[in-house]
């Protein structure tokens, strides 16, 4: 690759005050840690904190060579992020299980994050209390906390780092366009896709950058003649520039589309067909404002619509086409605009919902990125309104002292709720409606702590919201047998699978129960009626291969072990089953036998 060396327009002019650059740099960390601090003292999330922290068998052993690997190796959790499962490792290698302390990591990363961000703008556009306030509104706006509370979505803080690195070696390649100062891009561009692939429209911002305010396209440059040469070279050759970038953003989407189908976690085109997958995305899209506007119903999970309200869709395509018309119109008056519009519609894409993965119709975290365009559309937007004002000064410093005090205290607010899983998932039961994934994790968190009475009306609410709940009868079954219900257990389980016999999971748990109880022809019947329904099924082949050691079947047991391993190649429970079981049959053996996973 042989990198544009001609068209480099951006350069330094006038000085740096860094005694002023590192006041706003202090004030951004007292500002963010006054909204933060208060998560040393929280604990895990009953949401996904198990899958990447407290049970998670690779990550609580800290760094080691198995774990190691298996970060690389791993689609756990239904991705391929080696990068964050290895500072998680470090973390436990670090501090244990101490979640506060896992919970400052996030905190620390998202205030490098804020403090590079102020940095990158600050060397792009020379303006010091605009590119200040971008990084401020970034630092203690409420609709990062989700990524900054929460220690599964490392993830967002780890790959964002990630990217104001990129911005801040792609700054010093232009000025210097050699391929010494181009692999550093590369490097953490691919850093960043190991971390969250969420960052794979990086090439696409850069581009937006060249437009404003790097001003690399000659047409784009303010008050500039065009000259003799076109802008559309020039716009080729920046993107023939960044064709490594796009490669490394194309191989991670298949990678991640593959995991991500191989894991389940994607919507079948049933569930939320096309037209309804692009009817939300575009309410997304404005929601999203909304909340940047008025950041109050916020919540951990926000359920997906049983129904499209038509007039709501019709808004979103006026207020987005407009918008953007906007946008594009002005866009050399106004690039800022432009550059922030896009930044914010373009980093969106890969999580607005048109690949559907989860149940979420939108989440908070989704906007760690995307929002630094809007934040940059309402800082410059502010000093163009007041440029021709005798007391700009005056006034752009009250609206910011006003808007730091009301973001702050909002965040406080909001952070609060993340203290423990019954605090926040109560809170999101009182700020969103039919969210039925809550009621069934305030439910298990309940039994949990021995409320299990409680736990009962939750799964039973959950049901009511959505009758396909699985896992909710699986809960409530279990709940009961908890109880010391087993008879009352029983009869709901088997109730249950005559009206409703392609439960998999119903199956399964119904098994294990029957199991327990020394029923073992019964939890067989179950065990292989949940294998009929889903034939790759690792959890019923492990607890198939269970009830043929009770049963002193030891080479089936073997048989299903393997099998179990070959669907689900880091299963825990059955790696060690099979090991164990296999060290028995060897131990007593006449017969040298070679058993192998393979």
């Amino acid at each position: 690759m042989q990198l544009q060396k001609n068209n480099t327009t951006f350069k330094t002019k006038g000085r740096l005050n860094t005694r002023l650059d590192l006041i706003i740099c202090v004030l951004l960390i007292v500002a963010t840690l006054g909204v933060y601090w208060q998560i040393k003292t929280h604990d895990f999330i009953g949401y996904d904190d198990d899958k990447y922290v407290y049970q998670n068998r690779h990550v609580s052993q800290g760094l080691s060579k198995e774990s190691i690997i298996w970060a690389f190796r791993s689609t756990h959790a239904s991705n391929w992020h080696p990068i964050t499962w290895l500072s998680h490792m470090l973390d436990v290698e670090l501090f244990g299980m101490n979640a506060g302390a896992h919970h400052l990591t996030n905190l620390f990363f998202h205030i490098l994050n804020s403090l590079l961000l102020f940095i990158v703008f600050r060397k792009m556009t020379l303006r010091v209390w605009q590119s200040g306030f971008v990084a401020l509104l970034f630092a203690i706006h409420p609709l990062h906390i989700e990524s900054v509370a929460w220690v599964a979505e490392r993830k967002d803080v780890l790959s964002a780092f990630f990217w104001m690195l990129i911005l801040w070696s792609y700054v010093r390649y232009i000025r210097q366009p050699v391929i010494t100062r181009y692999l550093p891009v590369v490097a953490f561009f691919v850093l960043g896709l190991m971390a969250k692939p969420m960052v794979v429209t990086l090439p696409f911002v850069l581009l937006l950058l060249d437009c404003w305010p790097l001003n690399r396209i000659q047409a784009w440059r303010t008050n500039t003649p065009v000259g003799k040469s076109s802008p559309i070279p020039q716009a080729l050759q920046l993107v023939y520039e960044k064709i490594p970038l796009f490669v490394l953003s194309g191989v991670s989407c298949v990678v991640t589309y593959l995991t991500q189908k191989k894991g389940e976690a994607m919507a079948l085109w049933d569930v939320h067909p096309l037209m309804i997958r692009l009817a939300n995305s575009l309410t997304a899209y404005v929601k999203y404002l909304q909340k940047l506007i008025w950041p109050y119903d916020m919540a951990i999970l926000y359920p997906y619509p049983e129904v499209i309200i038509a007039w709501q869709v019709f808004g979103a395509c006026v207020v987005l086409g407009g918008i953007t018309f906007f946008a594009i119109r002005y866009r050399k008056r106004l690039p800022w605009f432009f550059v922030g519009w896009f930044w914010y519609v373009g980093t969106l894409v890969p999580v607005i919902g048109l690949v559907q993965v989860g149940v979420q119709a939108i989440a908070d975290r989704y906007t760690y990125i995307p929002m630094i365009g809007i934040f940059t559309i309402l800082t410059w937007g502010m000093s163009e309104l007041f440029r021709n004002r005798h007391y700009k000064k005056m006034a752009l410093a009250v609206i910011a002292t006003v808007v730091c005090l009301v973001l702050v205290t909002t965040s406080r607010a909001q952070v609060s709720y993340w203290k423990n899983s019954i605090r926040l998932f109560e809170h999101a039961l009182e700020m969103t409606d039919g969210n039925y994934v809550i009621h069934n994790n305030l439910g298990f968190e309940l039994a949990l702590q021995g409320q299990k009475d409680k736990a009962l009306k939750h799964y039973a609410e959950a049901l009511r919201i959505n009758p396909e709940f699985e896992l909710a009868y699986i809960n409530y079954g279990s709940t009961l047998f908890a109880q010391g219900k087993s008879e009352e257990s029983f009869a709901y389980y088997q109730a249950l699978l005559k009206s409703r016999p392609g439960f998999a999971g119903v199956h399964h748990n119904f098994g294990v129960l029957l199991l327990k109880i020394g029923r073992i022809d019964e939890a067989v019947i179950h065990f292989e009626a949940a294998l009929r329904i889903k034939p790759e099924y690792a959890e019923a082949y492990n607890s198939l291969g269970a009830a043929m050691v009770s049963k002193g079947k030891m080479v089936e047991a073997i048989g299903h072990f393997k099998a179990a391993l070959q669907i689900k190649p880091d299963f825990v429970d059955a790696r060690t089953n099979f090991k164990n079981l296999s060290a028995y049959i060897r131990a007593n053996s006449k017969k040298n036998i070679n058993i192998d996973i393979k």
